[in-house]
């Protein structure tokens, strides 16, 4: 009889620690996703740029220290690897696409040019996406740290090596809200 007590238990904490360790591995995947999910969308961005810097150029190509600011920004966004680094990376990247956009305030004619403002339209989607997916991406990880941290899940968490993740945090309260980039006045 207390044979099949101990084999109850033994059954019973081989399920939970299957299911909470289930659980886990569901977080970590979602995480993992969100974040390639981030990682698309920086592409497309970073992809996006130097057609805007192209289209810029044409009305006022002796800004050349303004294009090799965001050429060098574009390229730290893309060998970005963390969710830190990549945080960085946008601010500096953020802050040079500004430099862009004060360069075309100056030239009414590139305002108007149909190219340019199908680019500017991608790029404002664009941003509104990455944010969208960054805080997707910060809940799911907000998930995961909660559930390694609280007891008795943090047994199991340790005991397979599940660690937290970064969150994809924006240095400054500014960047926390995607730029906006219209140039009608």
């Amino acid at each position: 009889m207390i044979g099949f007590v101990v084999l109850g238990v033994l059954v019973i904490l081989f399920v939970w620690v299957a299911a909470t360790y289930n659980r886990l591995v569901r977080l970590q995947v979602r995480a993992e996703a969100a974040w390639r999910d981030i990682d698309t969308l920086l592409r497309k961005r970073a992809d996006l740029i130097p057609n805007l810097v192209e289209t810029v150029k044409g009305y006022a190509g002796h800004e050349r220290e303004v294009f090799e600011k965001v050429a060098e920004a574009r390229s730290a966004s893309l060998r970005a690897g963390t969710p830190r680094e990549q945080g960085e990376a946008d601010n500096f990247l953020q802050e040079t696409l500004k430099s862009l956009f004060a360069v075309v305030e100056n030239y009414p004619e590139l305002k108007a040019n149909q190219n340019f403002l199908e680019l500017q339209q991608s790029l404002e989607e664009l941003e509104t996406e990455i944010a969208r997916s960054r805080r997707y991406y910060n809940a799911v990880v907000r998930d995961l740290n909660t559930k390694i941290q609280v007891f008795p899940s943090n047994l199991i968490a340790n005991l397979f090596g599940i660690r937290e993740r970064d969150f994809y945090t924006l240095p400054s309260e500014e960047m926390q809200e995607p730029p906006e980039v219209s140039f009608t006045r």
